[in-house]
């Protein structure tokens, strides 16, 4: 797909200067048609470049990748030009390289032979024929993007290669065409004076390998995204009115459609069981590792495997609707979005070139002035323009953050953006919501107590039978637990049914008359509930439960309580986030009690209950205020306003679509150990970018001083620019590797 690769060098822009900046403030950079619907292509470090067709950046020089949706296909065109290239660089570059370094190797005496065989002047003339394909088509890339940079005055990594080849090179021509030029104390015996076309060619070919490997490792970081886009059928098979069944493409399925998923089929699109049922293994999508039964009413989603049984569902949500593409989508945007501390980067780089280049002229000026040997400068000022290629210092962030988010989203935590990656280290705050958050969302049977004389069974199915004529959501979680086990057909029809608001239900059930309410339904109706029944409703009451009492026949049978259970992951993950130092606040809209009950089962101490929406919204901003670093964890719309408002958004993927794009974050499978992972993943994330950052930063330090030759006065040591490629390729390929250490990286 287009961004795994087509972006892969943006990260090594070196920054722009301030009428560049100008430039792109002013537009000059957006080249959209008014009310443009098409593609559109950018620059992921330059997101201001746009523009309607494929091209490169006209400030880094680099490819422009499509935004929205990568397409099913990887397109490998660059990797394949630059491997083309480097294979046929290789080639032309073995031979000069040995040629040139057989004076090296003892006993080789290559390049004497070859010279009196030859003549000195036509065995230069031969390198010269070696060397131009590599440097005018092998390496045409780099000069084109080092044109460009000097043309519109935004200097990267290209303006030093190019300068650099193209001084090697065209010195050795001129030492080859016009040798009488040069001082006689630079010619050898034989008139000639030395060239450096193994330098500029083996320079190229080292710089290409870089790119190799770099696009290679950059199609490595979106492994996740296409796995999870492979994860989508190609076809899909469409129940038609009249019972028919046919195959149809992906692509032509429209919301309302029935469809047959079959054992070992893949679901095509989000959807809703309609009838049958079978075992779904949701776990790529959502993380969850069983397998989840799915029957009438269960929502299904894309791209998740069937494991056994079948179904006919019927399509709600497709094409780029679907969570699938969803996902994909948030991944694509993170990976291609920038994380602050690049502002760190792009300031160094900024004024980086340019001071490279004035160090590179320095010390030619100085070794030409101090020694008089021409071919001394030129090496030490070709070799600071190579080993100073700021490759590592731009690509130290955002490989890290397209590993990061692509190891997210493998594990159900998705990045909107680099900036929330980022950000989550720092929060010291978790501010959640508890419905939906912390607990099940929907109330749950979560009490059943019996008298003596009557059945657990039997008093949940007499319960539940008269609870079928109320629409009320505790009535509907008592008859779910009822036909968990047994179905609709356990439950008996109910005549004689009253509904008495606030109170409770009765009616007959089986000829006998049952009663399900509270304690004044129960006074009311003559029935006796006994001390210890009443005390037990009380506790029940303060942990939060809605309780009602069951009567059969006017005798008290037993206690029902009714909650919204807390997510089973929901304790250990709110530990292991106190254990990591965050302080955690509760907001519910919920009463006092029934917040006081969760907060207490889980620990939390701090609680804000009966909120409204622009209270939540309110309290995050008062923390922002005091001074912490704010997440907001939510998924109602409710939510919305404090999402938004936090430094970190987190959504749960089982809420509502408007809480998940107010986030920054969403947990796809919809609980807190989600964002267990993700401040791991955070952590480790900037952890990296922070090692890249500090060896890139090294690196150039050290580097470019010793190309300039500081150490040959103590050690007669003095790099060649061919060693400084190679120090150059390798600084960037070791932070690619640093970076696909996250792929591997315990969440």
């Amino acid at each position: 797909m287009s961004h795994s690769h087509s972006s892969h060098d943006h990260s090594c822009c070196a920054g722009r200067d301030e009428a560049a900046a100008a430039a792109a403030d002013d537009g000059r950079y957006n080249l959209l048609p008014p009310d443009y619907q098409g593609t559109v292509y950018t620059c992921p470090m330059d997101p201001e470049v746009r523009q309607p067709t494929p091209g490169t950046c006209p400030i880094c020089g680099m490819a422009l990748e499509a935004e929205g949706l990568p397409p099913a296909e990887e397109d490998t065109s660059e990797l394949d030009d630059m491997s083309r290239r480097f294979w046929v660089s290789l080639v032309f570059t073995l031979p000069l390289f040995t040629f040139a370094m057989a004076e090296m190797i003892p006993g080789l005496g290559l390049k004497t032979w070859l010279g009196e065989w030859l003549g000195y002047g036509m065995a230069q003339w031969l390198q010269l024929a070696l060397a131009a394909p590599v440097v005018f088509w092998a390496g045409l890339p780099f000069l084109a993007r080092g044109v460009q940079s000097l043309r519109t005055l935004n200097f990267n990594m290209f303006t030093l290669i190019m300068l650099g080849v193209l001084a090697a090179f065209f010195y050795s021509l001129l030492a080859t065409a016009a040798p009488q030029l040069f001082p006689a104390s630079m010619r050898s015996m034989f008139g000639r004076v030395g060239v450096y076309y193994e330098a500029a060619a083996v320079i190229v070919t080292l710089v290409l390998l870089g790119q190799v490997l770099e696009l290679r490792a950059r199609s490595a970081t979106s492994g996740a995204i296409r796995a999870l886009m492979d994860l989508a059928p190609a076809r899909a098979r469409r129940v038609k009115a009249d019972g028919r069944e046919q195959d149809v493409a992906l692509e032509d399925v429209r919301a309302g459609d029935r469809l047959r998923v079959r054992p070992g089929d893949k679901v095509p699109v989000d959807g809703v069981v309609l009838s049958g049922a079978g075992t779904v293994d949701e776990s790529m999508v959502t993380g969850e590792s069983m397998p989840q039964t799915k029957a009438a009413a269960d929502s299904v989603t894309g791209g998740t495997m069937t494991l056994s049984g079948s179904f006919v569902m019927e399509a709600r949500r497709v094409g780029e609707d679907t969570l699938l593409s969803r996902i994909v989508m948030m991944v694509a945007e993170a990976q291609r979005s920038r994380a602050p501390i690049q502002r760190l980067a792009d300031s160094v780089a900024r004024y980086f070139v340019p001071a490279v280049v004035a160090v590179a002229v320095i010390a030619f000026a100085a070794w030409w002035g101090l020694t008089g040997n021409l071919s001394l400068a030129l090496v030490a000022g070709v070799s600071v323009l190579i080993i100073a290629c700021p490759c590592a210092l731009g690509l130290a962030t955002p490989m890290s953050i397209m590993v990061g988010a692509g190891r997210g989203a493998r594990g159900g935590v998705l990045f909107r953006e680099a900036a929330s990656l980022e950000t989550l280290e720092r929060v010291d705050t978790l501010v959640v919501d508890k419905t939906g958050t912390l607990t099940e969302g929907r109330p749950a049977l979560v009490t059943l107590e019996t008298n003596d004389g009557f059945a657990r069974d039997e008093v949940l199915r007499l319960a539940a039978s008269v609870e079928q004529g109320s629409g009320h959501p505790v009535a509907l979680a008592i008859v779910e637990a009822a036909t968990e086990t047994g179905g609709q057909d356990r439950l008996a029809e109910v005549v004689d049914f009253h509904s008495l608001t606030g109170k409770g239900v009765e009616g007959r059930v089986d000829g006998r008359r049952v009663s399900v309410g509270n304690a004044a339904m129960m006074a009311a109706g003559g029935v006796q509930l006994t001390d210890d029944m009443r005390t037990r409703m009380d506790e029940l009451a303060r942990a939060g439960q809605t309780v009602m009492a069951v009567a059969v026949d006017g005798s008290p049978a037993g206690l029902i309580g009714v909650a919204d259970p807390i997510k089973a992951s929901t304790a250990q993950a709110v530990g292991d986030l106190a254990a990591m130092g965050l302080d955690i606040v509760m907001l519910t809209g919920d009463a006092e009690g029934t917040a006081q009950a969760v907060a207490r089962e889980l620990g939390i101490a701090q609680v804000h209950a009966q909120v409204l929406p622009e209270d939540k919204h309110r309290i995050v901003q008062e923390l922002q205020q005091a001074g912490r670093k704010v997440a907001m964890a939510g998924d109602g719309i409710n939510d919305a306003p404090a999402l938004a408002q936090a430094d970190v958004g987190i959504a749960m993927g089982t809420g509502t679509d408007v809480a998940m794009e107010s986030a920054g974050i969403t947990l796809v499978r919809g609980d807190l150990m989600g964002l267990v992972r993700a401040m791991r993943l955070s952590r480790a994330t900037m952890r990296n970018i922070r090692q890249n950052l500090l060896f890139a930063f090294l690196y150039n330090t050290l580097g470019v001083p010793v190309a300039a030759g500081v150490l040959y006065p103590v050690f007669g040591l003095l790099l060649s620019p061919m060693i400084a490629a190679a120090a150059m390729s390798l600084s960037s390929v070791s932070v690619i590797g640093n970076a696909l250490r996250l792929r591997t990286v315990r969440l």
